[in-house]
């Protein structure tokens, strides 16, 4: 079994679910006692938050290419970061260590193209809706990506970083995200990427009649998933 390297704490919310899923599906897979490998480390997010509302993105590569280099170091096989956002620090991340990492847009792409998907709503952070790091990997493989409109980002974002990451559930806003995802069926999507790790806290599939992305689930399944091939 090969060790994952968990970059969390963006937020710990979330990073709890990678945990959960990714020894559930090893425990499914193969029963008994069996658990993953795993090395896990928690940022403080207020850091993090903070380096990204100012723009200082380079700041950020070098804060988790050090903690990628660390994990490496610590035996981690591959790295896994626990959040859609900070993968826009891939590429400086890479200059730190020597295993990969897996990316969650490649990941969230493996489940939509079977579908046969052409138009994906996007949800997620306004960096990640609004910047081109995540959406240039779902375009450059032929999906045409929509998002909402200003307004709704903005709605969106605040939701994710003033209630979801402080561990608040509120129907309104869960109302709301529904109501967004219908705009985007308007505009065509054929199903929705949750493309922020705490948006599955609020809805699901359950909640939607187009097909859900839910990146926690797939980049988690799909980390462990690689650990036990």
């Amino acid at each position: 079994m090969k060790t994952i390297g968990l970059i969390g704490g963006m937020s710990w919310e979330s990073t709890s679910l990678y945990y959960k899923t990714i020894n559930e599906y090893i425990k499914n897979k193969l029963g008994g006692l069996y658990s993953a490998k795993c090395i896990l480390y928690s940022v403080n997010f207020e850091e993090i938050s903070r380096l990204q509302k100012s723009g200082d993105w380079e700041k950020c590569g070098e804060i988790l290419g050090d903690i990628a280099k660390k994990l490496e170091t610590a035996g981690a096989d591959y790295i896994v970061i626990c959040t859609n956002t900070m993968h826009k620090v891939v590429p400086e991340m890479k200059k730190y260590i020597n295993i990969p990492v897996i990316h969650i847009a490649e990941a969230a792409y493996g489940r939509i193209a079977p579908k046969g998907i052409k138009n994906i709503g996007l949800l997620g952070t306004k960096y990640t809706m609004q910047q081109d790091f995540y959406k240039s990997i779902l375009i450059d493989k032929g999906l045409n990506v929509i998002i909402p409109d200003e307004e709704d980002i903005e709605f969106i974002n605040n939701v994710i970083f003033n209630e979801l990451c402080c561990g608040e559930i509120n129907p309104k806003s869960k109302q709301k995200f529904i109501e967004i995802v219908e705009k985007l069926k308007k505009k065509g999507a054929e199903g929705v990427i949750l493309g922020c790790t705490e948006i599955v806290m609020l809805i699901s599939q359950k909640d939607i009649d187009i097909p859900v992305f839910d990146t926690t689930a797939i980049h988690a399944e799909t980390a462990a998933q690689m650990s036990i091939e």
